[in-house]
């Protein structure tokens, strides 16, 4: 099982503190039962956030596709110079 990276860790446990004061702030609740289960709560969600951070390394393989082809050019050839006419002098 490999060791969790210090970007897990760091993830894990800002969620679990942002988590259990937003929870306890939005239930306003006073009771030692409900502080239990918003710590409880606030743990299995930072347990989850950590788990699902990318581990480094673990990237997939680039596929390498091949180049586009440029598009096929028909050859015209360049029209053939018209002859010259001189003008005579009047």
């Amino acid at each position: 099982m490999p060791r969790p990276t210090a970007a897990q860790f760091a993830y894990g446990s800002c969620t679990v503190i942002f988590s259990t004061l937003a929870m306890l702030l939005l239930s306003q609740t006073s009771s030692g039962a409900g502080i239990a289960v918003i710590c409880a709560a606030a743990l299995a969600l930072g347990l989850l956030v950590a788990m699902t951070v990318p581990l480094p390394g673990k990237r997939p393989a680039a596929v390498e596709q091949p180049a586009p082809q440029a598009p096929l050019r028909a050859s015209v050839p360049a029209p053939a110079p018209a002859p010259v006419r001189e003008r005579a002098a009047s």
